[in-house]
């Protein structure tokens, strides 16, 4: 039997994964604050005091300061190497911190790990090469510093007119056309009037829309095939880009696009810190690439992540290890997820809370196994029961890190993405059937 702060659970996570919270301001106002704040309180025990509100992250901007400016086609998982597209940093010094520099040297690590030796890629970040100590770090007496990038093979700035250029030079080299992979490691922004549009910031204050990127991702070829990693705060949002002008309401763009981000649309993303130890970083693009090519950040081997044995290691199932592996608040998603959970209503949410989670994990696809198995042993569920039944045997001493509290979160919406794609494919829609199919496919490509 469903309670009545269950009920409130219900209601509001349908509202938001619905998109209705854009017609109700009030609703929209509290939703802003934390969805894992406001999700959180109400699955608590009643009567129990809240948790504190869990996100501290720096270099949040304080406003979006520029206004914004059915053809569906199945493919075949792309498995040839990638022309790799980088770009990081922050927009000013003060918000350049380390990590952004590190992150690059571990993609380019990770390069190596998998046996690209001379990879197709671009690197543009912050300042790039014009010697501005521009990246701050805190030295071994813990005083803030600055210093120069370095970066082998840095191209220049992270700027619109360098990304312009690099899409001019792949069209004039479609001889050899290859999937593209991008990667962006920096700062992203809320825009508090449609959240399905954020930003992410280029060098010198530069904001760019998930419409802008959408926009200018245009002028690839039309048979394109573009996958993202993106690990920014609000950086879901961009989840959007799969849509023409980055609008859900429009139809899918004719290229083949989707992606994988650090976090939902309303939230920030941890990971960004002035700190130099590496050992240190926890964090969604850590974990994904940990993931991909089986050794962390440190050079620790790590257990594999071909989950379906097929001998190669997929986007998909390195998104799959990282939501097992990054401890932190972050709630990871994919294209594929986020156009799912747009599509629950709160039927959809009130019969997913009835369902045991062991049958939802019979039709799971196996990376999509792995997580809900990892999270139901680390909080010691009966998968025989709900996930509702479930939740009443946690124990306070289970949800004590924030990083426990978004492993609860991401269970469910783990459990949400199999029961809405079981939901599509039984619907007969074949158009919905083949956008779901063609986002999977693009997600179950890899590098190699």
């Amino acid at each position: 039997m469903i309670k009545n702060y269950q009920k409130i659970v219900i209601f509001f996570l349908s509202l938001s994964l619905t998109g209705l919270l854009e017609k109700s301001s009030s609703s929209k106002s509290y939703f802003d604050q934390s969805f894992q704040g406001w999700f959180l309180n109400l699955i608590q025990d009643e009567g129990k005091k809240p948790p504190q509100q869990p996100i501290q992250t720096s270099a949040i901007y304080r406003f979006f300061n520029q206004a914004t400016d059915k053809f569906v086609e199945l493919c075949e998982p792309k498995t040839a190497e990638p022309n790799f597209l980088v770009i990081g940093g922050g927009a000013t010094p003060k918000s350049n911190e380390i990590a952004l520099e590190k992150n690059i040297l571990y993609f380019q690590r990770t390069l190596k790990n998998m046996g690209f030796n001379s990879p197709s890629s671009s690197i543009f970040f912050a300042n790039g090469n014009n010697g501005e100590a521009s990246i701050r770090y805190l030295d071994s007496q813990g005083t803030e510093q600055y210093k120069v990038p370095n970066i082998p093979g840095l191209n220049g700035s992270a700027n619109l007119n360098n990304i312009n250029k690099w899409i001019d030079n792949v069209n004039q080299n479609q001889g050899t056309k290859k999937p593209i992979f991008l990667y962006f490691t920096g700062h992203g922004i809320l825009n508090k009037r449609n959240s399905d549009n954020n930003a992410l910031m280029l060098w010198n204050n530069t904001p760019v829309t998930v419409e802008k990127l959408s926009n200018t991702l245009n002028q690839l070829p039309q048979d394109s095939h573009i996958v993202t990693m993106m690990a920014q705060c609000f950086s879901g949002s961009f989840a959007n880009y799969i849509y023409q002008n980055g609008d859900p309401n429009q139809p899918l763009t004719k290229q083949t696009r989707c992606g994988f981000f650090a976090t939902i649309k309303t939230l920030p993303s941890v990971g960004c810190t002035p700190e130099v130890n590496e050992a240190d970083y926890k964090d969604y693009s850590s974990s994904f690439f940990a993931g991909l090519s089986g050794v962390n950040r440190i050079g620790q081997t790590v257990d594999s992540a071909d989950y379906n044995e097929d001998g190669r290691i997929s986007y998909a199932e390195a998104h799959a290890f990282a939501k097992v592996d990054e401890k932190t608040s972050d709630l990871p998603v994919s294209t594929s997820e986020v156009w799912l959970q747009q599509k629950a209503n709160e039927e959809d949410i009130e019969v997913l809370f009835d369902i045991p989670i062991i049958e939802l994990v019979k039709i799971a696809r196996p990376q999509q196994q792995y997580v809900i198995n990892s999270l139901v042993n680390l909080f010691e569920f009966d998968p025989q029961k709900s996930y509702t039944d479930n939740l009443e045997t946690l124990k306070s001493s289970q949800l004590v890190t924030e990083a426990q509290k978004a492993y609860k979160i991401r269970l469910l919406m783990e459990l949400l993405n199999v029961r809405m794609e079981q939901k599509v494919r039984q619907s007969n829609n074949q158009e919905e059937i083949t956008i779901l199919d063609r986002l999977i496919d693009c997600e179950s490509s890899s590098w190699n």
